[in-house]
């Protein structure tokens, strides 16, 4: 397709080059002339037979409008579409801390995205992956980004109107960065920072001022979430119990004065004012009481960020934005997009959270708004898994309603991908046994695939349940999946194999403790025989992963995972060891299979429609590592 675009293009060229590459449309003198105008008020594309029409407002309008007209274009010549941005800020927060740290070749193809999609924030969260260079140790042997390398994201940004936030940690959450001994002094307890102490505040200077380096934008994000124990490991030694409001305050303002001294803005997590007004801790506590010393005290410049990914009550979200603006400025919400569910992303969770709080937002006046994309216990949901989220928020932001034909034709559109098929990935973890949406975060897939199949720690939470057709039948529907996502294949294609492990070993455990206690020799050696073919579908899902790991994501992290899978593969191995051992009477007993089930963790415990979820080492021993 050939397009002439002129009129206000001034500051659009290096963006439109890129996009114009992306959809293989050439510029030309001799194409289909659009004229291009910037002004006030709506973002609107028409089309005529003879020409065409963009207008927009702010330089991100004008890629998403691009999107909506060669959208349009493929279908008619005479359209006229408008619409009207609801947020003035709207993006997403990726999470490159937890072991998977996106390349720049991965962010440029993210914000490529972002542009058509016409989301225009984007923070790349950064506990130690960064550099320091006083500080060599923080990061080290984490793919920390360079300074050259997130100018280049920075630049890369700005060609669409994107704004790179740097986005750090500056009380706590700071577990990796601070385990090496030259943080000995500076740690109150091993994630959170001593305050009060001079060489701490010399140590998040250094922070600030590298962090915010690389980047045009002079807003930071300083964290300061779920410092949990604050004041309660060395500073308690040193000062005796004081006020956690007090300490709190006295640290921000400390911060917020460094940040102010290098021309840095400060947003921060706003969890933890909420949490120490809480009798229970709890951050979503509707009674929880902020003294108003408290709040008059604290630092005015520095806006709170409010996160909230657990409710699906719009009443709920306007009452705790309510709550955010009593502090005298207006909030930031964040979402998000459940990639951290397990090993695929939980997208009933995340629609339904998602429609709630941004439709509040709307009602609420709230004009920043952004989706997190965490990578809790290791990453293992790859990060673009989560991108149909992307577009959800990106549709809420330019109409007062969304429609899922229009989000499935605008995500095809802004990423090649299948709606309904990135949409089934939910079913990994909404399985039988798990209420509609999974709103309780169950994650069957990660710990059936993790757990030991000798211990199986969560066979009685699955008992009676049909899983290894659940998967047969999703593992399927993936196969087809693949065929329709090109753009998508190594998705896809990891996440066929993942269904057709699980179609065996799902129920494997069950199968094996059943034969087992009816001394069934004949069922226990058809199931050691099973053995060698599962060790080899689980080595080709752990080349597919990681495949799919090394496109986008560094190195560094992927050893963390890679580990999971030998542990897998040699565990099967001893499996088929101790049944040969059995079954050629060199033992008398397996003791491993000799131990009653018992569910995980207490089935009173469990809320209806869930089947549980855990960390990694938690899944696959009733033992410890660190022992």
């Amino acid at each position: 397709m050939k397009i002439h675009f002129y009129g206000d293009i001034q500051g659009l060229e290096q963006g439109l080059a890129i996009i114009c590459n992306e959809l293989k449309i050439e510029q030309s003198e001799q194409g289909f002339p659009i004229n291009v105008k910037q002004q006030d008020g709506s973002l609107t594309v028409n089309c005529q037979p003879e020409r065409g029409g963009i207008f927009f407002q702010e330089k991100i309008h004008f890629f998403r409008a691009l999107g909506l007209w060669i959208q349009e274009f493929k279908e008619s010549i005479d359209f006229q579409v408008s619409e009207e941005p609801q947020f003035k800020t709207n993006g997403v927060m990726v999470d490159v801390s937890r072991n998977a740290v996106m390349t720049v070749d991965g962010i440029q193809n993210l914000l490529r995205k972002m542009a058509l999609m016409g989301l225009n924030v984007v923070m790349m969260y950064t506990e130690d992956t960064f550099t320091v260079e006083k500080y060599p140790y923080f990061g080290y042997m984490r793919g920390r980004y360079s300074d050259e390398e997130l100018r280049a994201c920075d630049d890369y940004a700005n060609y669409f109107g994107i704004e790179m936030i740097p986005c750090i940690q500056t009380l706590a959450h700071l577990t990796e960065a601070l385990k090496w001994n030259y943080a000995s002094t500076i740690k109150d307890t091993s994630d959170i920072l001593l305050v009060g102490n001079e060489e701490t505040y010399e140590f998040i200077e250094e922070l600030l001022k590298s962090a915010s380096k690389p980047f045009r934008s002079k807003r930071i994000h300083i964290g300061m979430d779920e410092a949990h124990q604050l004041g309660l490991g060395k500073y308690l030694e040193q000062h005796g119990y004081q006020k956690r409001f007090s300490i709190m305050n006295e640290h921000l303002h400390k911060v917020v004065a460094l940040a102010e001294k290098h021309s840095l803005k400060p947003m921060i997590w706003s969890d933890m004012y909420f949490r120490l007004g809480s009798k229970t801790g709890n951050y979503y506590d509707l009674n929880a009481h902020i003294p108003a010393d408290v709040i008059d005290s604290m630092p005015k410049d520095v806006q709170m960020v409010y996160w909230d990914y657990y409710h699906t009550d719009e009443g709920f979200y306007r009452t705790f934005l309510q709550k955010h603006k009593e502090f005298g400025s207006e909030p930031i919400f964040a979402g998000g997009v459940w990639t951290w569910n397990g090993i695929a992303p939980n997208y009933g969770k995340t629609i339904a959270t998602t429609n709630a709080a941004l439709e509040a937002c709307k009602k609420e006046g709230i004009t920043e708004v952004f989706a997190t994309m965490w990578g809790d216990n290791g990453a293992e949901t790859h990060p673009f898994a989560g991108l149909a989220g992307l577009q959800l928020y990106a549709e809420h932001g330019y109409g007062m309603e969304v429609s899922e034909e229009r989000l499935a034709k605008r995500f095809s559109f802004c990423t090649g991908g299948n709606w309904d098929d990135f949409l089934a990935l939910n079913e990994f973890d909404e399985t039988p046994g798990v209420s509609k949406d999974n709103l309780h975060e169950s994650h069957p897939s990660k710990f059936l695939l993790w757990q030991d199949v000798l211990l199986g720690l969560y066979d009685e939470n699955i008992r009676d349940l049909p899983l290894n057709e659940h998967y047969l039948n999703l593992a399927s529907r993936m196969e087809k999946a693949n065929e329709r996502n090109e753009n998508w294949s190594e998705l896809f294609s990891f996440y066929t194999q993942l269904a057709r492990v699980l179609s065996i070993k799902a129920e494997f455990g069950i199968h094996l403790k059943a034969a087992y206690d009816q001394v069934d020799k004949q069922e226990l050696t058809h199931l050691k025989d099973q053995l060698p073919l599962l060790r080899c579908k689980v080595d080709e899902l752990r080349k597919l992963h990681r495949s799919l790991w090394f496109i986008t994501l560094k190195p560094f992290g992927w050893e963390v995972i890679d580990i999971r899978y030998g542990g897998i593969l040699s565990r099967l191995e001893t499996v088929e060891y101790r049944l040969h051992q059995w079954l050629d009477g060199s033992i008398s007993r397996i003791e491993e299979l000799e131990e009653e089930r018992l569910f995980f963790d207490a089935p009173w415990k469990m809320p209806e429609g869930a089947l549980g979820r855990n960390s990694y080492h938690r899944i696959v021993t009733a033992g410890g590592f660190s022992v």
